[in-house]
């Protein structure tokens, strides 16, 4: 079984954004941590990469549950450009919160 350890270092702080059927996105992490924690308070499609926006063809998550998204790590950032990554939510049929936080894996 892997343990996740959350990054403790200021610059990866855990985030929320509210979202509808209008996608929320949070604000922008640095490259560095190899995954993150989401979950949000209704069902949702989640996004996570570099400039990304939610749609309803992505990665649905239930309500409540905890999830973790593994980030590539390819030489110079999540996906090769060191640009800073971000997580995005739209709903499945209710708004509600999105959380997440950057992980590591062990």
């Amino acid at each position: 079984m892997e343990l996740l350890r959350p990054c403790m270092d200021a610059s990866y702080g855990a985030k929320s954004v509210s979202y509808t059927g209008t996608a929320g996105v949070t604000t922008t992490w640095p490259t560095g941590p190899q995954g993150v924690l989401v979950w949000c308070t209704t069902d949702a499609y989640i996004r996570v990469g570099e400039g990304v926006t939610a749609t309803t063809a992505d990665t649905p998550i239930p309500a409540g549950t905890p999830i973790p998204f593994h980030l590539p790590q390819p030489s110079t950032g999540v996906s090769g450009t060191g640009a800073p990554w971000r997580v995005s939510a739209i709903q499945v049929s209710s708004g509600g919160t999105l959380y997440c936080k950057p992980i590591n894996i062990r």
